[in-house]
């Protein structure tokens, strides 16, 4: 009774009754723990470049840390974010490939031309072999570098494989999304292949173990082949806590008072997540690296609410430019932090850890040009001001254009129907088609996607193509300031043209049937010869020009022919 009596309430309702009054300075959520903020510890001496440990979630939603007020258990990063920086203004890109790309180049999506979707296993795309990527320039600096987990950020070449990108060795998947025990997956009906690769070779010998347990005693492995005398560099990707929905029971069964189904399982991908960072810690400490490290844990993008994730207190979700989409749970853990044990509030984004952590390490970044992130190391380790003004969250022209935008309605000087989003300061602005724009709370009660909060959906975005919030008064976008701040509207747009004259173009080519799995020995895999150009190159209607004079020189062709005459040879026969 009580789940439907929720259904007659309003919006306005909600908001009376406490759903969205969550404290936002509420110590006991994201406040400074244990010691007063101004108190420094002795400063740590660099006596040799830092060992740096990077772990970034899949899919983990705002809510879905301890010190966020989660129902889930994560103690071991409540520990170390206690212990170390909250990051409380840090922001992420609402989808997969985005993040990665800019955490990788330090730049923006639409100057490496990925501002569109995420790139899918059968496109001929990858991360532009032209950008100088993070992994490389801490090898110009002497580290040993090593990924474990996910890529995706293109595979069709084997240029753009882990392993040519800057990293000593790898093991993962290339793709966005695996079976965490079988690491199957499935780009269509009858387009499935295995996902789990060992430095350029398929890893047929892994399959049956689960990928969080997997990738941290990788971790462990490789800190103990190492000498702790050596810098090293370790990007852990999690596939955690992506669909599909999979844990071991003994999780789960921690998690069965919750009548949710998928929150149950995401819970319980959540804290052996933290388990997996608690083994992981325990190894740096053991193998003597701990003292000379940084550790730095950063979510992907916003949670999947229909998933089990949770944004709340925040709108939107993943896939959306609302807050929930794009505010990142991260924090930095590191016994080279001057001062410890505090929250901060400096504007960071996912681009900034390229220059900060090549700078850690004593990299050259003099020869890197165009870069989008800053150093804010003195911001987090020191508590000194941002370098950081504004954040352009994405510019994606190709992106479904809102019905009721027009160039009008952006003073004549920018196509509000163009999806954008862009953060200078203060304020934040949206363009075009936002996302869905609701506030959901976690997903508790039995059968909750049964959607009693649809009825309480936003009725005032039908007919809007911009908002504008005060994202520091108002940092759940309640509040649309549009109409009463024209003045900041026309400023913000401006910014927006100020970057769209700096993009690039969009990089999303055709699908080639040439990525079949079952061309590649049933596995995913590169398929494109090294000498073949790049087949975006030229724009996306070009692609499908030329692909449709190459059909007859196709080889996947011949190869179809050769199968469909052994099938009907053996048929006849089995006949």
């Amino acid at each position: 009774m009580a789940v439907y009596a929720l259904t007659g309430f309003s919006l306005v309702s909600l908001l009376s009754f406490g759903y969205l009054s969550w404290d936002w300075m509420k110590p006991s959520l994201v406040a400074d723990v244990a010691t007063d903020p101004m108190e420094k510890s002795p400063p740590p001496t660099f006596t040799r470049p830092p060992h740096i440990i990077f772990i970034l979630t899949d899919d983990q939603g705002y809510h879905d840390i301890g010190y966020h007020g989660s129902d889930i258990q994560t103690p071991t990063l409540d520990r170390l974010a206690a212990e170390g920086v909250k990051l409380e203004n840090y922001y992420i890109q609402p989808i997969c490939t985005p993040s990665r790309s800019q955490l990788i180049t330090g730049r923006y999506q639409i100057h490496t031309g990925l501002q569109h979707s995420i790139i899918r296993p059968r496109q001929p795309n990858c991360l532009p072999l032209d950008q100088v990527t993070l992994p490389q320039k801490l090898q110009e600096a002497g580290y040993s570098t090593h990924m474990v987990g996910k890529w995706h950020l293109g595979f069709y070449k084997k240029e753009c494989l882990p392993t040519r990108r800057g990293f000593d060795t790898f093991l993962g998947s290339l793709t966005g999304n695996v079976d965490y025990y079988t690491y199957d997956n499935c780009d269509g009906p009858g387009v499935c292949g295995y996902d789990l690769h060992e430095g350029e070779d398929v890893a047929w010998d892994q399959s049956g173990k689960y990928s969080t347990f997997l990738y941290a005693q990788r971790v462990s492995k490789i800190l103990a082949s190492h000498s702790p005398k050596e810098p090293i560099f370790i990007y852990v990707a999690f596939q955690a806590v992506h669909t599909p929905l999979q844990s071991p029971k003994e999780y789960i069964y921690r998690y069965r008072s919750m009548g949710n189904v998928a929150r149950r399982k995401y819970a319980a991908m959540v804290t052996c997540m933290d388990e997996a960072v608690k083994n992981i810690t325990w190894a740096l400490k053991k193998y003597g690296y701990y003292d000379n490290s940084v550790m730095v844990f950063s979510t992907d993008n916003g949670g999947q609410t229909f998933s089990g994730g949770s944004n709340w207190p925040l709108r939107g979700r993943k896939g959306t430019y609302w807050e929930g989409g794009v505010r990142g749970i991260g924090f930095v853990h590191s016994p080279l932090i001057k001062r410890k044990r505090r929250t901060s509030w400096a504007l960071v984004h996912i681009t900034d850890w390229y220059p900060t952590l090549v700078s850690l390490a004593r990299g050259n970044l003099s020869n890197v040009q165009g870069l989008d992130g800053y150093d804010v190391w003195p911001a987090i380790s020191e508590g000194k001001e941002s370098p950081r003004t504004e954040i352009l969250h994405n510019i994606d022209p190709l992106y479904n254009h809102a019905k009721y935008g027009s160039l009008e309605d952006g003073f004549g000087i920018w196509n509000t129907a163009v999806q954008a989003s862009i953060r200078v300061g203060e304020w934040k602005l949206l363009t075009g088609d936002p996302g869905y724009s609701d506030w959901i709370p976690p997903q508790t009660l039995t059968n909750f996607p049964g959607s009693w909060w649809n009825l309480e959906r936003l009725t005032d975005g039908l007919r809007k193509s911009v908002w504008l919030f005060n994202i520091t008064a108002d940092p759940y976008e309640r509040y649309d300031l549009s109409e009463q701040r024209p003045d900041v509207v026309r400023s913000l747009l401006m910014r927006l043209v100020h970057y769209n004259r700096t993009a690039i173009p969009v990089r999303y080519p055709a699908e080639n049937p040439r990525a079949h799995p079952d061309f590649n020995g049933g596995a995913w895999g590169p398929w494109a010869t090294e000498d073949e150009g790049d087949e975006w190159e030229g724009g996306r209607e070009s692609l499908k020009s030329r692909n449709k004079k190459k059909k007859k020189k196709c080889k996947i062709c011949k190869l179809r022919s050769f199968f469909r005459k052994l099938n009907t040879r053996l048929m006849s026969n089995r006949i």
